[in-house]
């Protein structure tokens, strides 16, 4: 580029909206990615034995995207992107052959919780009516603006009936909330896993709202058609039509510094970019401050914050992959048809008790019983399969297998056929005459890829230790800009998380453009005032 304005440390989907943002607000940016393909997370391969078969690696389950407000803004789908929302949207498949099932149509979810409790299936009402206002009016507005002061945050939420709610509603723990309002351990165990333990520690105290606010929202899981890489080149496409430019297969090595300002990037192949007016950093903050920039009196406080971020013990993921002849047939199917057309499926989960065993597991380095889920992408987008299913399972596992992450080169395939034994209880079909093709894909694999992802934390850091909001991913540097002059964060590091939400991605735009004294083209929320105005 012959004229830079700022840089963007790796390319992941957070980085991309980010430059999206800056680059139609008329900023040169640039994007640095270590990998051969932009979008992290985003990341869908053709098969090499059975071309024209696309897997999604590491990202599949979208929820709510076409509801961001930077989807809408960047208009992606004139950029090609496009995503469905299949309507029984997960399903949760007992031993017994029982579902218990989530659908797009709020009534069909009662119903289904119904017939395992009526009782549950009336507090899952009562949750969602009570939450949907918290949902639309705090949380929303709230993952859309960079993270606000604690105590002021507590303040105005102690001002109105529904941050009250909500307060009092944080303030328990997942396990805590579903053992106190749900009664049947099927309900208790399902909710747990498909609105909290991909997510959060079930045991951590302030999360336990959660729950009913992923019951009250309107958006549900969503798949990428083509694959989710198509997300990702929808977001070069924005970029490159707006004069940016993200250049793959080139390792940030160090971050050059001028008189206490982070002024270019170094990379491993000898390159140097200076005179940049910003560097943004989308990777971990060891990798930020650690890694790339140089010990000295001035960052020594830094280096040494970011060296106690710390990571999801019970994020890492074992995924198996199959290319079919033809689809899963559940068993369960016989009693309900409508099972062949879920899209998530979960496996091996009936009751509360399997989560303290799943937790030892991960403490112990040791491979816990099977709960996986998974889903037949082929069956809701044709183009993925190539004229056959593709067909994914993903489960829980301990990153430091027996205390060395390595072991996974040795076992993974076998882990795999456990897996593949676990699936075949529920769909027999998934004989060795349906399967063309299978692999497996480990945490240690995922590192390899990804480095971001510390010990195969896909959600690039705990929220444990305090490590939200503002103090994510630590005081300092918990709204974006860190100390350290022209440096400032997007990544899932910062405030809201990880998973694809692109909201870090987002919220830093805001703070960069402020900075840069630039008028943001996009609206924007005045979060104090939104909250000042609820009802008492």
């Amino acid at each position: 580029m012959e004229r830079c304005d700022g840089i963007i440390l790796g390319a992941g989907h957070n980085a991309l909206v980010l430059q999206a943002y800056l680059c139609r607000m008329g900023l040169k940016v640039l994007a640095l990615e270590r990998a051969s393909q932009p979008g992290g997370g985003l990341n869908t391969i053709e098969n090499p034995r059975v071309p024209g078969c696309l897997h999604n690696l590491h990202s599949f389950f979208h929820r709510a995207v076409t509801q961001m407000r930077w989807y809408r803004d960047l208009e992606l789908e004139s950029y090609g992107a496009r995503y469905v929302e299949p309507d029984l949207n997960v399903a949760l498949v007992t031993s017994e052959g029982r579902t218990l099932e989530w659908w797009r149509d709020f009534e069909l979810t009662v119903e289904s919780f119904a017939a395992f409790s009526r009782r549950d299936a009336d507090r899952l009402r009562d949750w969602r009516d009570r939450f949907r206002p918290i949902v639309d009016q705090i949380l929303i507005p709230e993952a859309h603006c960079p993270p606000m002061d604690p105590e002021r945050r507590r303040q105005l939420l102690e001002r109105s009936s529904l941050g009250r709610l909500l307060l009092e509603t944080s303030s328990l723990s997942p396990l805590e909330f579903v053992r106190r309002e749900f009664e049947h351990e099927t309900v208790q165990a399902g909710l747990l896993f498909f609105n909290g333990l991909r997510e959060v520690d079930l045991r951590l105290k302030g999360f336990g709202h959660s729950i009913p606010a992923l019951l009250a929202s309107s958006g549900k899981a969503q798949m990428c058609l083509g694959g989710s890489a198509r997300l990702a080149e929808a977001l070069v496409r924005v970029i490159e039509a707006h004069g940016g430019q993200v250049r793959c297969g080139v390792s940030p090595r160090r971050i050059v510094t001028k008189r206490g300002r982070a002024v270019g990037v170094e990379c491993s192949n000898g390159e140097t970019f200076e005179g940049a007016g910003f560097i943004v950093s989308s990777l971990n903050p060891q990798q930020t401050f650690v890694e790339l920039l140089a010990p000295s009196p001035d960052t020594r406080a830094l280096r040494e914050r970011a060296a106690r971020y710390e990571y999801n013990l019970i994020a890492p993921l074992m995924g198996l992959h199959l290319v079919l002849r033809e689809a899963p047939h559940w068993l369960a199917s016989r009693q309900r048809p409508e099972l062949n057309q879920a899209f998530m499926t979960i496996l091996g989960l009936d009751r509360l008790s399997q989560f303290p065993d799943l937790v030892e597991s991960h403490e112990k380095g040791q491979l816990p019983d099977p709960i996986a889920w998974g889903a037949v992408p082929s069956r809701f987008d044709p183009s993925q399969g190539g004229g056959y299913h593709t067909a994914f399972l993903w489960e829980k596992v301990p990153y430091h297998l027996r205390g060395d992450a390595d072991h996974w080169d040795e076992i993974g395939a076998e882990r795999g056929n456990r897996l593949l034994e676990l699936w075949r209880r529920f769909a027999p079909n998934l004989d060795e005459g349906n399967i063309v093709d299978q692999f497996v894909v480990t945490p240690r694999d995922t590192v390899r890829a990804l480095p971001n992802m510390r010990d195969g934390d896909l959600l690039v850091g705990s929220f444990a230790h305090g490590q939200v909001g503002r103090h994510r991913p630590f005081y300092e540097a918990g709204r974006y800009r860190t100390p350290l002059e022209g440096l400032y964060l997007c990544g899932g590091a910062t405030h809201p998380g990880g998973n694809i939400t692109g909201l870090p991605g987002y919220n830093a735009a805001l703070v960069i453009a402020n900075d840069l004294h630039r008028n943001p083209w996009w609206e924007s929320d005045d979060l104090e005032a939104r909250w000042a105005s609820l009802p008492a």
